[in-house]
């Protein structure tokens, strides 16, 4: 039934510094603008919905929506970040390139089946860059990794490791 990923969507505060970021430094093309004036519902809007085409088909997509009130925040990894797959080559020059340009960049961090770095786009939203290690295709065949043993192991014992700040 599901075919595939055709466009996550997120807030943006300014298309312009998002389309600098993510079509600029990333490579990603710009390749739809949608102003919306009106929602479906008969709502009154002031938006800018735009694309970006990633190689595989799928985009990424922004709403730059000025009246709305929206808190951007720094995002941290394990709240929210967008992982994008890149060859190992471009990982590295991707790095090299972040350091040179003075971006916030982190990594290279071995995962064992992925190698990523890591970015804050302009919105703080948080950019994972990751390339493929031999044995990735492995490490996420269910059937050799017992992820469900692993995701029930964990639902049991959770109560215990559970912080109360």
């Amino acid at each position: 039934m599901i075919k595939g990923l055709h466009h996550n969507a997120y807030r943006c505060r300014d298309s312009e510094e998002t389309r600098k970021f993510y079509e600029d430094f990333l490579g990603l093309p710009l390749v739809h603008s949608l102003k919306i004036g009106t929602t479906k519902t008969g709502r009154s809007a002031n938006v800018l919905h735009t694309f970006y085409r990633l190689d595989d088909g799928s985009f990424l997509a922004f709403f730059d929506a000025p009246d709305q009130p929206f808190e951007f925040k720094r995002q941290d990894d394990f709240d929210l970040h967008i992982a994008l797959e890149v060859a190992p080559a471009d990982l590295k020059r991707m790095f090299e390139r972040g350091k040179q340009e003075g971006r916030d960049t982190r990594g290279v961090s071995d995962h064992g089946f992925v190698d990523s770095i890591y970015f804050r786009d302009p919105n703080g939203y948080v950019i994972e860059l990751t390339a493929k290690r031999p044995g990735h295709d492995a490490a996420m065949d269910p059937k050799q990794n017992g992820a469900r043993r692993v995701l029930d192991e964990w639902e049991a014992g959770k109560h215990g490791r559970i912080r109360v700040d």
